[in-house]
């Protein structure tokens, strides 16, 4: 098979091109830019393309599938050639589907958890020896990609993402996936350039379950009102399994999972991963694990990358970098390591980054969002605004939104990163929350730098 890729750099993408370079397929690509850890990951395979841009040429008659990512243009110029040659075009969730028609599909959705969910999920799975294929939107520890296609695994993992599939394909991409399970982890609004209102942005989520297959299940976390809603909703064949918060008791600050008079240590902390640990236990039934089984397992696992992942710790400090950036992640985040270290100063620092979180109409979420923590900054840069042809917004409007007493709010990262540098981090938890890196530092050398 020969696959072309438009945009091959991106993060699904260029791991889905790995994926089917191991698998014997003759990958070729293409971008415009690629940073990393996509280059250096498309060079190592011998995969990464010859120079930046787009050239037409690459677009022959022998091409079997184009892959054409998010970040590629409707005008792109390659995809005008193939398809004018009417050469098949996927977007990356339909050619996933199209591989894995004939396994069974668990898909994991929800506006926050998604990852970590798939990431505990997978970690159980590998441990107990299970073959499976997999897409996950983060690094894990113990595996070499984050997408793995085969011919053999009858189960196959999927992070069900609920952002648009390509330029020419709109759907959603978990609407392409046709769970057997399902998991719906929590419902808030997000990605509002796309879906500019709740009942918008909810009504993904009806078509999503609508979207099972006949006899499926539907997983959901039972405290929220919205998923609870489109539970009682939902299809007569789809059997509905709920889930809560796990049970749990924290002994000499160490966490332990409560199982009837058995307990378990786990290394994650926060009410919302004890809900996504939840979920993983409810999908690893279905697949015939043991509580046992998970609970052995779900013991070593340590978290995704950027899922409250611990940069540096010191006797009496720590630092953590999360993904956290819409209001709900980020109240969670913070609110998650406040009640872990209650007794600790906690220095929380967000950036301000995508669509969404710049979008003038929407700060106002931000309300109370970083109220937990007793030092807060927030960071924008107003380069990234102008690039996403947005209305300026000013220090001003960031802070009035927080509402946040004592909250700083930074332009540049270099300001911050001196105001850091200026606190006493004895005692205290810096927590840096982005799905960006501060304008290019590496946070995870500002950790060590700072909490020497």
């Amino acid at each position: 098979m020969n696959v072309h890729f438009i945009a091959i750099g991106g993060s699904a993408m260029h791991n889905l091109a790995i994926a089917l370079h191991k698998n014997g397929f003759r990958v070729t690509g293409s971008d415009d830019e690629i940073f990393e850890p996509s280059r250096s990951r498309l060079e190592a395979h011998g995969i990464l393309p010859e120079s930046w841009g787009w050239n037409p040429n690459k677009i022959t008659d022998d091409i079997d599938a184009v892959i054409l990512g998010m970040h590629a243009r409707k005008d792109n110029p390659e995809l005008l050639v193939a398809q004018d040659k009417g050469l098949k075009i996927y977007s990356y969730p339909e050619y996933i589907f199209q591989q894995t028609k004939n396994k069974k599909r668990v898909v994991i959705g929800g506006s926050h958890g998604k990852t970590t969910t798939t990431s505990m999920l997978m970690h159980v799975l590998k441990d107990v020896g299970m073959d499976f294929d997999y897409m996950v939107g983060a690094n894990l520890e113990g595996f070499d990609t984050m997408v793995k296609l085969t011919k053999d695994a009858k189960v196959v993992v999927l992070e069900g993402d609920e952002y648009l599939s390509s330029p020419i394909d709109l759907r959603p991409k978990f609407h392409l996936y046709h769970p057997h399970i399902a998991v719906i982890t929590g419902i808030a609004w997000d990605h509002i350039n796309v879906f500019p209102t709740f009942d918008n942005y909810v009504q993904q989520f009806e078509i999503f379950t609508e979207r099972i297959e006949p006899g499926g299940k539907l997983i959901y976390f039972s405290g929220d009102q919205n998923i609870l809603k489109i539970a009682m909703n939902s299809r007569r064949d789809i059997e509905n399994l709920s889930y809560q918060t796990h049970d749990y008791t924290i002994e000499d600050n160490k966490l332990y999972l409560l199982d009837g008079g058995n307990k378990y240590q786990i290394q994650i902390f926060g009410e919302h991963n004890l809900q996504n640990l939840s979920a993983a236990l409810n999908v690893c039934i279905q697949l015939g694990i043991s509580k046992k089984q998970f609970y052995d397992s779900i013991q070593s696992f340590t978290g995704a990358s950027k899922r409250l992942q611990l940069l540096k710790e010191t006797k009496n400090s720590a630092a953590y970098l999360d993904f956290a950036h819409s209001p709900s992640k980020l109240k969670a985040t913070v609110e998650a390591v406040k009640n872990r270290f209650p007794e600790r100063k906690l220095i929380a620092c967000m950036e301000l980054h995508t669509f969404s979180s710049l979008k003038k109409e929407f700060l106002s979420h931000y309300k109370g969002s970083m109220d937990k923590s007793d030092i807060a900054c927030v960071y924008f840069n107003p380069k990234v605004v102008e690039h996403k042809k947005l209305d300026n917004i000013s220090v001003d409007q960031v802070g009035k939104a927080f509402n946040k007493d004592g909250l700083r709010v930074y332009t540049d990262s270099q300001e911050m990163l001196t105001f850091l540098k200026e606190q006493d981090y004895k005692d205290s938890i810096l927590l840096l929350m982005s799905s960006g890196t501060f304008d290019g530092q590496d946070l995870k050398q500002v950790a060590e730098d700072l909490l020497k």
